[in-house]
């Protein structure tokens, strides 16, 4: 495939955004692109557009700044070298949407080089390479120039070949992004349900009809300092569930191919990937996860999950969830959100680090407890076919990253192709 060499000042135009977040009266409000939307979204699309934050600009800097379909925007400045560069495709047209500091908004000649193809281009190794070894700053801030992004030399085949590899790659995104938003649908929907049940106490009677809203007896709980449906008590997280600790992995470092990937922080976030450590298989089985497996990071991150990324070890700083006095999953995974919910909420009222949640924070916990788990298994057998859809979902997702991040290179340096299939 012939590729011509361009310089990317050659065939684009290149801002440099300086628009805070800060609302100063007299400005225009606007909706920000922020640094996060930007590093964290192949592309830009109007319902991600939805969450951005409310700001104001000049008039000034709407114009030089609002984004618009075909373009690319990338961050410019960030704490490591590793986080700068990263690139979003602009997929829609806004109305008074602008790009945020600490980016860069690039207007590609469309005439030279398509929009979608040139976001891909900034997302291989190479260009993270050379923006790697052409930042500038150490330690404490890392930043790319104007002049450095403009002498990015990209490689561009043939206007039609672009298009396919961009459409390609970009219909792969529209993918993922589809399953996201169908779980966040399926998880709203499954939290509706289990509050109606059993924060507001609605579940239903033994008429069929919702308890509290039909009349059903309710009482004052001191330690809960609420009412609670009559014959429930006040239990802790502890009479739900059982936690188990991860293991310090470095112990059980794999000398074969028998091997587990190690669960840490990092993948309940960002899922498995190439920098993911591996573990030995025989490790205790209390240790070993798997899809659909509760996982609750209790210090840094303080996430709870679902998780679905394939068999694995766990990590220390994380507890495996499970079930305790027949408890059911969706009953207990639920009653942690709300226990951790609260203890971000107190950490931030006394403007301190959020710290780690302990065995003792666990059981100092207040919960409403019903007085026999019928009603909560009556309820999992509504969420299990949520929750396993859930996971089933965002194991499409983590295949068709894996694809897309495989196709990549594989398609910019000529060695795949796509044809008409």
């Amino acid at each position: 495939m012939e590729l011509k060499k361009y310089k990317l000042a050659d065939i684009a135009k290149i801002e440099i955004s300086g628009v805070d977040k800060k609302t100063i009266e007299g400005e225009t409000p606007v909706r920000l692109c922020n640094f996060v939307d930007v590093y964290y979204n192949w592309a830009i699309t109007k319902d991600k557009a939805k969450r951005f934050m409310i700001a104001s600009a000049k008039q000034s800097e709407i114009d030089r700044f609002s984004i618009g379909k075909g373009m690319v925007a990338i961050t410019k400045d960030s704490e490591t070298k590793y986080d700068i560069g990263v690139a979003t495709y602009i997929a829609d047209n806004f109305d008074n949407v602008v790009l945020g500091y600490h980016c860069a908004l690039i207007t590609p000649n469309p005439t030279i080089v398509d929009g979608k193809y040139l976001n891909a281009f900034m997302h291989t190794q190479y260009i993270q390479k050379y923006f790697e070894n052409n930042a500038s700053g150490s330690g404490q801030r890392y930043t790319l120039s104007n002049d450095t992004i403009s002498n990015i030399q990209v490689l561009l085949p043939p206007m039609e070949v672009q298009r396919t590899i961009g459409k390609l790659l970009a219909d792969l995104d529209r993918k993922i992004e589809l399953n996201r938003q169908i779980n966040d649908n399926l998880e709203a929907m499954a939290k509706q349900l289990y509050d109606y049940w059993f924060v507001q106490f609605d579940f239903p009677n033994e008429e069929g009809k919702p308890y509290k809203s039909s009349g059903g007896a309710m009482v004052w709980n001191e330690k809960l300092k609420r009412e609670i449906p009559q014959g429930w008590h006040c239990g802790t997280l502890l009479d739900i569930a059982e936690y188990t600790n991860g293991l310090a992995c470095q112990k059980y470092r794999p000398t074969d191919n028998n091997k587990l990937p190690v669960i840490k922080i990092k993948e309940m976030h960002d899922g498995l990937s190439a920098d993911t450590e591996w573990v030995k298989t025989d490790i205790p089985d209390d240790v070993k996860v798997f899809d659909g497996d509760v996982l609750f990071s209790w210090s840094a991150s303080l996430e709870v999950m679902l998780w679905a990324y394939g068999n694995g070890g766990l990590n220390q700083h994380i507890f495996k969830v499970t079930s305790k006095n027949g408890y059911p999953r969706s009953f207990y995974f639920y009653q942690l959100i709300h226990y951790v919910g609260i203890f971000k909420q107190m950490a931030e009222a006394r403007k301190t680090t959020m710290g780690h949640i302990t065995q003792d924070h666990l059981k100092q916990s207040t919960i409403a407890l019903p007085p026999n788990v019928d009603i909560a298994n009556k309820l999992e057998e509504k969420l299990c076919p949520i929750f396993d859809e859930i996971v089933k979902n965002n194991q499409e997702i983590m295949a068709l990253t894996k694809q897309r991040d495989e196709l990549l290179p594989l398609l910019m340096n000529g060695q795949a192709s796509v044809n008409s299939d």
